[in-house]
């Protein structure tokens, strides 16, 4: 069947003329999102944006900075679908990559942080994003490498070097995380997570005075005080040779947890390392009158005798505890081989 040439053409003119007027709309409302986005006010343009998308489904820049005013409004849902939008027309978009990968990464999506770190690897952070991915998934070996590699371009990045230090507590490799746990606080001398922990990984390495300075630099920016920090910094004080402060914190602490065995065990330990064996005696003797039959407080009551030239007494104090506690036998052959 011929068709009639002329209304082809006007067909063909009124189709074009349709499109041409859905393009215009678009940039007007494009362009009216974008005035009211510089004017911060951002309900506004993102009600523009969306007619200009609607007119025009394939407007890959009104997508974009949909995205960037829902950010600014909190709605990152809506943010990671417009992102998603543009990757969907543009496979090796930058700006998307790297906005849905540092919103992916505040989800806690690493997997899919890292793939869209992959797509940016000229943005700023990407390898940073990438590195810290790692560590959230415990692969800590690629963490490390990762972060020493974008410090070594961006030192100052104390978030990173804190990541790094965390990177080979969590190996165990103390001797590397010390020195980035103390750059990292240089860098941001506000972080008292930061300080409490360094102070933690010290006293874990018998490394009492500068636990003390850490655990006191925590308090001074802030870091809550409550029992087991007390308990830690009590302890630190006392194995450091400060005794008298250690002992006031505990004996606080004791006010508040009345006739708590394990914390007067543990000072008597304290007291007995320190060769105060005199204040030793004194816990063991208090737990003994709150429990007769506490074989552990009268072999280390035994002990202090030993130490303080009573020999015989103390050994017969030990024997008899063994007798209540015959798992203290195994501690004696302990303290025997060490020649204590």
């Amino acid at each position: 069947m011929n068709r009639n040439p002329l209304m082809l053409a006007i067909g063909l003119m009124a189709f074009s003329h349709t499109i041409a007027q859905k393009v215009d709309s678009s940039e007007f409302y494009f362009q009216k999102g974008i005035e009211e986005k510089t004017a911060k006010r951002f309900l506004t343009a993102s009600s523009y944006l969306d007619k200009a998308i609607q007119f025009n489904p394939k407007f890959k820049e009104a997508y974009i900075e949909s995205g960037y005013v829902s950010l600014e409004m909190r709605k990152t849902d809506k943010a990671m679908a417009q992102f998603n939008k543009v990757l969907e027309m543009e496979p090796n978009n930058t700006v998307a990559s790297k906005e849905l990968m540092e919103l992916y990464y505040s989800y806690r999506q690493f997997s899919k942080a890292k793939e869209m770190a992959g797509k940016c690897t000229s943005c700023l952070n990407s390898e940073k994003i990438k590195a810290m991915c790692s560590y959230n998934e415990e692969d800590y070996g690629s963490a490390v490498k990762g972060l020493t590699s974008y410090l070594s371009k961006n030192p100052t990045d104390a978030e990173a070097t804190y990541t790094l230090a965390r990177s080979f507590l969590d190996m165990e490799d103390y001797k590397n995380a010390v020195p980035y746990y103390n750059k990292a606080i240089l860098l941001n001398g506000e972080k008292n997570v930061w300080m409490y922990e360094l102070g933690l990984l010290y006293y874990s390495q018998e490394d009492y005075k500068n636990a003390v300075v850490l655990f006191n630099k925590a308090a001074e920016k802030g870091y809550p005080q409550k029992s087991d920090f007390v308990e830690n910094l009590g302890y630190a004080y006392m194995f450091s040779g400060q005794t008298d402060q250690g002992e006031k914190l505990l004996l606080d602490l004791l006010q508040k947890k009345p006739n708590n065995k394990d914390l007067m065990r543990d000072m008597a330990e304290a007291f007995y390392n320190g060769k105060m064996y005199q204040k030793a005696l004194g816990y063991c003797e208090q737990l003994m009158k709150m429990d007769s039959n506490d074989g552990k407080a009268l072999y280390q009551a035994g002990l202090c005798f030993q130490k303080m030239g009573q020999k015989d007494k103390g050994q017969g104090m030990c024997d008899k505890a063994i007798e209540m506690d015959p798992s203290l036998n195994g501690l004696r052959q302990k303290q025997m081989t060490m020649g204590l």
